[in-house]
């Protein structure tokens, strides 16, 4: 099997944690279910990036301001 190398940003990696949690969680409650891994990995990714966005709207975190 080909190694596979991936160069996150530590933001992405964030994005990544959050995204598998749902994920785990939509598998684990049984709203992922065989053949639809794909499907729900998707939401799961796009639900976590809105979450991120959603955050970033309503924080301002220290440096953001600095320009």
């Amino acid at each position: 099997m080909a190694k596979s190398y991936l160069t996150l940003q530590k933001t992405e990696g964030y994005v990544v944690v959050a995204a598998a949690q749902i994920y785990g969680a939509l598998i684990q409650s049984g709203q992922a279910s065989t053949g639809d891994e794909d499907q729900a990995m998707q939401r799961a990714i796009r639900d976590a990036i809105r979450i991120a966005k959603s955050v970033d709207t309503a924080i301002i975190a220290e440096g953001e301001m600095d320009d």
